[in-house]
Protein backbone atom coordinates (compact mmCIF):
# COMPACT_ATOMS: atom_id res chain seq x y z
CA UNK A 1 0.00 0.00 0.00
CA UNK A 2 1.17 3.81 -0.81
CA UNK A 3 2.58 5.49 2.31
CA UNK A 4 0.40 7.58 4.20
CA UNK A 5 1.82 11.28 5.23
CA UNK A 6 -0.88 13.02 6.58
CA UNK A 7 0.53 13.94 9.67
CA UNK A 8 3.01 16.46 9.97
CA UNK A 9 6.59 15.47 9.06
CA UNK A 10 8.03 15.42 13.08
CA UNK A 11 4.58 13.53 14.07
CA UNK A 12 5.35 9.95 12.02
CA UNK A 13 7.65 8.01 13.65
CA UNK A 14 9.76 5.99 11.72
CA UNK A 15 8.18 3.10 9.66
CA UNK A 16 8.43 -0.09 10.58
CA UNK A 17 11.00 -2.64 8.08
CA UNK A 18 9.29 -5.39 6.15
CA UNK A 19 10.34 -8.72 7.29
CA UNK A 20 8.59 -11.09 5.33
CA UNK A 21 5.59 -10.98 2.36
CA UNK A 22 3.45 -13.86 1.36
CA UNK A 23 1.23 -14.16 -1.47
CA UNK A 24 -1.47 -12.29 0.62
CA UNK A 25 0.58 -10.53 3.07
CA UNK A 26 3.23 -8.85 4.80
CA UNK A 27 4.96 -8.90 8.11
CA UNK A 28 6.65 -5.73 9.42
CA UNK A 29 8.59 -5.60 12.15
CA UNK A 30 8.82 -2.00 14.13
CA UNK A 31 6.52 0.26 16.08
CA UNK A 32 2.87 -0.70 15.03
CA UNK A 33 1.58 2.70 15.58
CA UNK A 34 3.91 3.84 13.03
CA UNK A 35 2.93 1.12 10.85
CA UNK A 36 -0.85 2.93 10.72
CA UNK A 37 0.89 6.60 9.80
CA UNK A 38 3.18 4.72 7.10
CA UNK A 39 1.43 1.69 5.55
CA UNK A 40 -2.38 1.91 5.90
CA UNK A 41 -5.22 4.36 4.47
CA UNK A 42 -7.67 6.00 6.84
CA UNK A 43 -11.15 3.50 6.07
CA UNK A 44 -9.12 0.51 4.72
CA UNK A 45 -9.02 -1.99 6.79
CA UNK A 46 -12.10 -4.55 7.48
CA UNK A 47 -11.23 -6.14 10.52
CA UNK A 48 -8.04 -5.47 13.12
CA UNK A 49 -7.65 -8.36 14.96
CA UNK A 50 -4.95 -8.60 17.29
CA UNK A 51 -3.74 -10.17 21.24
CA UNK A 52 -2.51 -6.89 22.91
CA UNK A 53 -0.32 -7.37 25.70
CA UNK A 54 -2.29 -7.41 28.65
CA UNK A 55 -2.01 -5.24 31.62
CA UNK A 56 -0.23 -7.78 34.32
CA UNK A 57 1.01 -6.74 37.65
CA UNK A 58 4.47 -8.92 36.66
CA UNK A 59 6.24 -8.26 33.50
CA UNK A 60 6.49 -10.67 31.10
CA UNK A 61 9.23 -11.18 28.35
CA UNK A 62 7.05 -10.11 25.44
CA UNK A 63 7.00 -6.43 27.13
CA UNK A 64 3.57 -5.85 28.77
CA UNK A 65 2.45 -2.72 30.40
CA UNK A 66 1.30 -2.53 34.62
CA UNK A 67 -2.58 -3.19 34.64
CA UNK A 68 -2.61 1.00 36.29
CA UNK A 69 -0.91 2.55 33.29
CA UNK A 70 -2.74 0.56 30.45
CA UNK A 71 -4.97 2.83 29.48
CA UNK A 72 -2.96 5.65 28.50
CA UNK A 73 -1.13 3.48 26.95
CA UNK A 74 -3.63 2.10 24.67
CA UNK A 75 -5.21 5.21 23.93
CA UNK A 76 -3.11 6.67 20.64
CA UNK A 77 -3.43 2.68 19.58
CA UNK A 78 -7.27 3.10 19.91
CA UNK A 79 -7.07 6.04 18.09
CA UNK A 80 -5.22 4.94 15.05
CA UNK A 81 -7.48 1.78 14.94
CA UNK A 82 -10.16 3.89 14.73
CA UNK A 83 -8.75 5.94 11.81
CA UNK A 84 -7.58 2.76 9.80
CA UNK A 85 -10.91 0.62 9.80
CA UNK A 86 -13.60 0.91 7.40
CA UNK A 87 -17.50 2.16 8.21
CA UNK A 88 -18.23 -1.07 8.85
CA UNK A 89 -15.33 -3.02 9.60
CA UNK A 90 -14.11 -4.46 13.34
CA UNK A 91 -12.06 -4.61 15.90
CA UNK A 92 -11.78 -7.96 17.88
CA UNK A 93 -9.48 -7.69 21.07
CA UNK A 94 -8.60 -10.86 22.49
CA UNK A 95 -7.56 -9.91 26.42
CA UNK A 96 -6.92 -11.51 29.57
CA UNK A 97 -7.56 -10.10 33.44
CA UNK A 98 -5.43 -9.87 36.47
CA UNK A 99 -5.34 -9.74 39.69
CA UNK A 100 -4.54 -6.77 42.15
CA UNK A 101 -0.85 -7.41 43.92
CA UNK A 102 -1.27 -9.42 47.31
CA UNK A 103 -4.99 -9.58 47.01
CA UNK A 104 -7.22 -12.60 45.42
CA UNK A 105 -9.42 -9.52 43.61
CA UNK A 106 -9.61 -8.78 39.86
CA UNK A 107 -8.40 -5.69 38.46
CA UNK A 108 -11.16 -3.77 36.09
CA UNK A 109 -8.26 -2.80 33.62
CA UNK A 110 -10.10 -4.52 30.56
CA UNK A 111 -13.32 -3.75 31.17
CA UNK A 112 -12.46 0.16 32.07
CA UNK A 113 -10.44 -0.08 28.56
CA UNK A 114 -13.75 -1.78 26.92
CA UNK A 115 -15.34 1.30 28.32
CA UNK A 116 -13.25 3.88 27.00
CA UNK A 117 -13.04 2.69 23.72
CA UNK A 118 -17.08 3.10 23.56
CA UNK A 119 -17.27 6.30 25.44
CA UNK A 120 -13.89 8.38 24.10
CA UNK A 121 -13.30 7.06 20.59
CA UNK A 122 -16.71 6.08 20.13
CA UNK A 123 -16.49 2.35 18.78
CA UNK A 124 -20.16 0.35 19.63
CA UNK A 125 -19.43 -3.25 21.23
CA UNK A 126 -20.97 -5.46 19.07
CA UNK A 127 -21.04 -8.57 21.65
CA UNK A 128 -18.77 -10.24 24.21
CA UNK A 129 -17.01 -13.70 23.69
CA UNK A 130 -15.50 -15.72 26.71
CA UNK A 131 -12.47 -18.24 25.44
CA UNK A 132 -12.34 -20.79 27.98
CA UNK A 133 -9.49 -22.61 27.57
CA UNK A 134 -10.33 -26.02 29.02
CA UNK A 135 -6.38 -27.03 29.99
CA UNK A 136 -5.87 -23.51 32.20
CA UNK A 137 -3.29 -24.48 34.62
CA UNK A 138 -5.30 -23.92 38.25
CA UNK A 139 -3.87 -20.29 38.81
CA UNK A 140 -2.75 -18.37 40.51
CA UNK A 141 -1.46 -21.27 42.57
CA UNK A 142 -1.50 -18.67 46.18
CA UNK A 143 -5.29 -18.50 46.21
CA UNK A 144 -6.20 -21.61 44.14
CA UNK A 145 -4.28 -24.44 45.04
CA UNK A 146 -2.75 -23.47 48.25
CA UNK A 147 -5.14 -21.03 50.05
CA UNK A 148 -8.20 -22.51 48.62
CA UNK A 149 -10.28 -19.70 48.15
CA UNK A 150 -10.92 -18.66 44.44
CA UNK A 151 -11.58 -21.25 41.14
CA UNK A 152 -9.29 -21.56 38.37
CA UNK A 153 -9.08 -18.34 36.14
CA UNK A 154 -9.85 -20.29 32.35
CA UNK A 155 -11.56 -17.69 30.59
CA UNK A 156 -10.55 -14.59 28.09
CA UNK A 157 -12.29 -12.01 27.38
CA UNK A 158 -12.82 -11.14 23.31
CA UNK A 159 -14.30 -7.59 23.29
CA UNK A 160 -15.82 -7.63 19.15
CA UNK A 161 -16.22 -3.87 18.38
CA UNK A 162 -17.03 -1.37 15.45
CA UNK A 163 -17.36 2.10 14.56
CA UNK A 164 -20.97 1.14 13.67
CA UNK A 165 -23.80 -0.51 15.19
CA UNK A 166 -24.13 -2.42 12.26
CA UNK A 167 -20.65 -4.21 11.69
CA UNK A 168 -21.00 -6.49 8.32
CA UNK A 169 -20.80 -10.46 9.99
CA UNK A 170 -23.00 -13.48 9.09
CA UNK A 171 -22.79 -15.99 12.43
CA UNK A 172 -23.45 -18.91 9.07
CA UNK A 173 -20.30 -18.61 8.68
CA UNK A 174 -19.42 -20.85 12.10
CA UNK A 175 -22.34 -22.76 12.53
CA UNK A 176 -21.15 -25.79 14.90
CA UNK A 177 -22.47 -29.54 14.49
CA UNK A 178 -25.76 -30.29 16.21
CA UNK A 179 -25.53 -31.65 19.91
CA UNK A 180 -26.85 -34.99 19.78
CA UNK A 181 -30.24 -33.86 22.21
CA UNK A 182 -31.03 -31.52 19.16
CA UNK A 183 -30.66 -34.56 16.91
CA UNK A 184 -33.04 -36.56 18.69
CA UNK A 185 -35.32 -33.36 19.25
CA UNK A 186 -34.83 -33.22 15.15
CA UNK A 187 -35.58 -36.65 14.32
CA UNK A 188 -38.94 -36.90 16.59
CA UNK A 189 -40.07 -33.48 16.48
CA UNK A 190 -41.20 -30.74 18.58
CA UNK A 191 -44.03 -29.66 19.80
CA UNK A 192 -44.65 -25.56 19.97
CA UNK A 193 -45.30 -24.07 22.81
CA UNK A 194 -45.02 -21.26 25.18
CA UNK A 195 -41.91 -21.80 27.64
CA UNK A 196 -42.43 -20.78 31.20
CA UNK A 197 -39.93 -18.24 30.58
CA UNK A 198 -42.01 -16.63 27.92
CA UNK A 199 -40.35 -17.79 24.77
CA UNK A 200 -43.34 -19.38 22.42
CA UNK A 201 -41.10 -21.76 20.54
CA UNK A 202 -42.66 -21.78 17.22
CA UNK A 203 -42.74 -25.20 15.10
CA UNK A 204 -39.82 -23.71 13.02
CA UNK A 205 -37.46 -24.41 15.72
CA UNK A 206 -37.56 -28.26 15.10
CA UNK A 207 -36.48 -27.62 11.17
CA UNK A 208 -33.01 -29.10 10.22
CA UNK A 209 -30.71 -26.39 9.18
CA UNK A 210 -28.13 -28.78 9.13
CA UNK A 211 -26.32 -26.56 11.85
CA UNK A 212 -26.17 -24.64 15.08
CA UNK A 213 -25.28 -21.24 15.92
CA UNK A 214 -22.77 -20.67 18.23
CA UNK A 215 -22.76 -19.51 21.51
CA UNK A 216 -20.34 -16.58 22.06
CA UNK A 217 -18.37 -18.97 24.43
CA UNK A 218 -15.62 -20.48 22.54
CA UNK A 219 -14.34 -23.55 23.76
CA UNK A 220 -10.93 -24.09 22.86
CA UNK A 221 -8.17 -25.92 24.47
CA UNK A 222 -4.53 -24.24 24.05
CA UNK A 223 -2.45 -27.51 24.13
CA UNK A 224 -0.22 -26.95 20.79
CA UNK A 225 3.04 -29.01 21.24
CA UNK A 226 3.85 -30.14 17.60
CA UNK A 227 2.66 -27.87 15.09
CA UNK A 228 4.69 -26.42 11.80
CA UNK A 229 5.26 -23.53 14.28
CA UNK A 230 6.49 -25.67 17.12
CA UNK A 231 8.61 -27.85 15.06
CA UNK A 232 9.94 -24.78 13.14
CA UNK A 233 11.01 -22.78 16.44
CA UNK A 234 12.31 -25.97 17.49
CA UNK A 235 14.55 -27.10 15.09
CA UNK A 236 16.15 -23.64 14.46
CA UNK A 237 16.44 -23.09 18.53
CA UNK A 238 13.72 -20.31 18.82
CA UNK A 239 11.55 -19.60 21.48
CA UNK A 240 8.05 -19.97 20.65
CA UNK A 241 6.00 -16.85 21.57
CA UNK A 242 4.56 -17.39 24.99
CA UNK A 243 1.66 -15.74 24.84
CA UNK A 244 0.39 -16.54 21.61
CA UNK A 245 -3.43 -17.61 21.03
CA UNK A 246 -4.70 -20.61 18.79
CA UNK A 247 -5.38 -19.64 15.43
CA UNK A 248 -8.80 -21.26 15.91
CA UNK A 249 -9.83 -17.67 17.79
CA UNK A 250 -8.81 -15.54 15.22
CA UNK A 251 -9.78 -17.67 12.22
CA UNK A 252 -13.25 -17.54 13.67
CA UNK A 253 -13.57 -13.82 13.44
CA UNK A 254 -11.78 -13.88 10.23
CA UNK A 255 -14.50 -15.62 8.90
CA UNK A 256 -17.20 -14.33 10.50
CA UNK A 257 -16.81 -10.99 10.03
CA UNK A 258 -14.81 -10.92 6.26
CA UNK A 259 -15.18 -11.82 2.63
CA UNK A 260 -12.37 -12.61 0.97
CA UNK A 261 -9.75 -10.34 -0.34
CA UNK A 262 -10.51 -8.17 2.23
CA UNK A 263 -8.04 -6.77 4.35
CA UNK A 264 -7.45 -7.93 7.90
CA UNK A 265 -4.27 -6.61 10.30
CA UNK A 266 -2.67 -7.38 13.83
CA UNK A 267 -0.71 -4.97 15.08
CA UNK A 268 0.85 -6.69 18.01
CA UNK A 269 1.34 -9.87 15.71
CA UNK A 270 3.31 -11.86 18.34
CA UNK A 271 3.92 -15.16 15.94
CA UNK A 272 1.66 -14.16 13.65
CA UNK A 273 -1.19 -16.58 14.12
CA UNK A 274 -3.87 -14.34 13.00
CA UNK A 275 -1.88 -13.99 9.61
CA UNK A 276 -1.89 -17.99 9.24
CA UNK A 277 -5.60 -18.39 9.53
CA UNK A 278 -6.06 -14.49 6.77
CA UNK A 279 -3.49 -16.54 4.50
CA UNK A 280 -5.86 -19.92 5.57
CA UNK A 281 -9.00 -18.19 4.33
CA UNK A 282 -7.47 -16.21 0.96
CA UNK A 283 -7.66 -12.51 3.32
CA UNK A 284 -5.05 -10.00 2.50
CA UNK A 285 -3.05 -9.43 5.85
CA UNK A 286 -0.55 -7.08 7.62
CA UNK A 287 0.75 -8.07 11.07
CA UNK A 288 3.52 -6.37 13.29
CA UNK A 289 5.25 -7.16 15.59
CA UNK A 290 8.40 -5.57 17.89
CA UNK A 291 10.55 -8.56 18.51
CA UNK A 292 12.30 -9.83 15.97
CA UNK A 293 12.96 -13.73 17.52
CA UNK A 294 9.11 -13.70 17.74
CA UNK A 295 8.82 -13.07 14.04
CA UNK A 296 11.81 -15.50 13.21
CA UNK A 297 9.49 -18.40 14.20
CA UNK A 298 6.13 -17.22 12.63
CA UNK A 299 7.83 -17.78 9.02
CA UNK A 300 7.69 -21.06 9.90
CA UNK A 301 3.66 -20.53 9.98
CA UNK A 302 4.11 -19.48 5.86
CA UNK A 303 6.06 -22.22 4.33
CA UNK A 304 5.01 -24.13 1.70
CA UNK A 305 2.88 -27.84 3.28
CA UNK A 306 3.08 -25.87 6.94
CA UNK A 307 -0.12 -24.40 6.94
CA UNK A 308 -3.35 -26.26 7.83
CA UNK A 309 -6.03 -26.61 4.82
CA UNK A 310 -9.57 -26.73 5.64
CA UNK A 311 -10.86 -28.03 1.49
CA UNK A 312 -13.59 -29.80 3.47
CA UNK A 313 -15.31 -30.03 6.34
CA UNK A 314 -13.70 -32.23 9.40
CA UNK A 315 -15.74 -35.62 10.43
CA UNK A 316 -16.25 -35.67 14.45
CA UNK A 317 -14.02 -38.11 16.07
CA UNK A 318 -15.20 -41.33 18.37
CA UNK A 319 -13.35 -40.38 20.72
CA UNK A 320 -14.63 -36.42 21.49
CA UNK A 321 -11.49 -35.20 20.73
CA UNK A 322 -13.76 -32.39 19.24
CA UNK A 323 -15.64 -30.96 21.84
CA UNK A 324 -15.17 -30.45 25.68
CA UNK A 325 -17.52 -31.68 28.49
CA UNK A 326 -18.71 -29.24 31.54
CA UNK A 327 -20.09 -30.71 34.37
CA UNK A 328 -23.10 -29.00 35.39
CA UNK A 329 -22.74 -27.75 39.40
CA UNK A 330 -24.19 -30.34 42.43
CA UNK A 331 -22.75 -33.51 41.26
CA UNK A 332 -20.38 -33.59 44.11
CA UNK A 333 -23.29 -32.01 46.52
CA UNK A 334 -24.98 -34.34 49.22
CA UNK A 335 -26.92 -32.75 52.27
CA UNK A 336 -26.69 -28.76 53.59
CA UNK A 337 -23.95 -30.16 56.39
CA UNK A 338 -20.41 -29.16 55.25
CA UNK A 339 -17.26 -30.90 57.00
CA UNK A 340 -15.37 -27.92 57.05
CA UNK A 341 -16.40 -24.45 58.40
CA UNK A 342 -14.53 -21.56 56.32
CA UNK A 343 -11.53 -19.62 57.19
CA UNK A 344 -13.52 -16.76 59.00
CA UNK A 345 -10.75 -14.54 58.04
CA UNK A 346 -11.42 -15.36 54.41
CA UNK A 347 -8.27 -16.84 53.50
CA UNK A 348 -6.12 -14.20 54.91
CA UNK A 349 -4.04 -15.92 56.79
CA UNK A 350 -1.53 -18.62 55.10
CA UNK A 351 -2.61 -22.32 56.09
CA UNK A 352 0.72 -24.33 56.99
CA UNK A 353 3.04 -25.57 54.61
CA UNK A 354 2.20 -28.43 52.35
CA UNK A 355 5.25 -30.16 53.39
CA UNK A 356 3.84 -30.00 57.04
CA UNK A 357 0.23 -30.31 56.06
CA UNK A 358 -1.04 -34.03 54.38
CA UNK A 359 -4.18 -33.83 52.66
CA UNK A 360 -5.90 -36.73 52.80
CA UNK A 361 -9.35 -37.79 50.97
CA UNK A 362 -11.22 -39.94 52.08
CA UNK A 363 -15.17 -40.96 50.34
CA UNK A 364 -18.26 -41.11 53.12
CA UNK A 365 -21.51 -42.06 52.13
CA UNK A 366 -24.67 -40.42 53.24
CA UNK A 367 -28.43 -41.27 52.41
CA UNK A 368 -26.02 -43.32 49.54
CA UNK A 369 -24.96 -40.00 48.10
CA UNK A 370 -20.76 -40.12 47.91
CA UNK A 371 -19.09 -36.81 49.15
CA UNK A 372 -15.46 -36.22 49.01
CA UNK A 373 -13.92 -34.91 52.02
CA UNK A 374 -10.53 -33.30 52.12
CA UNK A 375 -9.24 -33.53 55.30
CA UNK A 376 -6.10 -32.40 57.13
CA UNK A 377 -4.01 -34.92 59.12
CA UNK A 378 -5.28 -34.86 62.33
CA UNK A 379 -8.26 -34.73 61.07
CA UNK A 380 -7.71 -37.25 58.73
CA UNK A 381 -6.25 -39.64 61.64
CA UNK A 382 -9.36 -39.00 64.36
CA UNK A 383 -12.04 -40.03 61.23
CA UNK A 384 -10.22 -42.63 60.28
CA UNK A 385 -9.39 -44.02 64.01
CA UNK A 386 -13.12 -43.12 64.61
CA UNK A 387 -14.74 -45.74 61.68
CA UNK A 388 -12.50 -48.44 62.56
CA UNK A 389 -13.73 -48.37 65.81
CA UNK A 390 -17.28 -48.28 64.69
CA UNK A 391 -16.38 -51.10 62.49
CA UNK A 392 -14.74 -53.46 64.83
CA UNK A 393 -17.74 -52.73 67.37
CA UNK A 394 -19.68 -54.04 64.63
CA UNK A 395 -18.28 -57.17 63.68
CA UNK A 396 -18.09 -57.75 67.50
CA UNK A 397 -14.18 -57.76 68.12
CA UNK A 398 -14.54 -54.81 70.10
CA UNK A 399 -16.32 -54.21 72.97
CA UNK A 400 -17.27 -50.84 74.85
CA UNK A 401 -15.90 -50.41 78.01
CA UNK A 402 -17.29 -50.88 81.39
CA UNK A 403 -18.42 -47.84 82.98
CA UNK A 404 -16.08 -46.16 85.38
CA UNK A 405 -17.27 -46.64 89.36
CA UNK A 406 -16.95 -43.81 91.82
CA UNK A 407 -14.05 -43.85 94.06
CA UNK A 408 -14.68 -45.66 97.17
CA UNK A 409 -17.73 -48.04 95.55
CA UNK A 410 -17.71 -51.48 95.47
CA UNK A 411 -19.50 -53.98 92.59
CA UNK A 412 -22.06 -55.58 93.93
CA UNK A 413 -22.02 -59.39 93.84
CA UNK A 414 -24.09 -62.11 94.51
CA UNK A 415 -24.70 -63.31 97.74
Amino acid sequence: MPLMRNESQSDVRPGPKLFHETALGRIFQGDSLALFQTEIRPASVDLIMTSPPFGLVRKKDYGNVDADEYLDWFRPFAAAFHKALKPHGSLVIDIGGSWIPGQPTRSLYHYELLIMLCREFGFHLAQEFFWWNPARLPTPAEWVTVRRIRVKDAINCIWWLSPTPWPKASNRRVLQPYSESMKVLLERGYKPMLRPSGHDISDRFSVDNGAAIPPNLIALAHTESNSAYIRYCRKHGLTPHPARFPTEIPEFFIRMLTDAGDLVVDPFAGSCATGEAAERTRRAWICCELVEDYLKGAIGRFLPASGRKRGTPKVEKANGDDWYRVYKPGLLWCDWQDEQMLPADGGAKRPASLDHQKIGAIYRSKQQSPQLVLLDKAQAAKAMGRDRKKRLIAEGELKFPAQKQPHGSRQKTDE
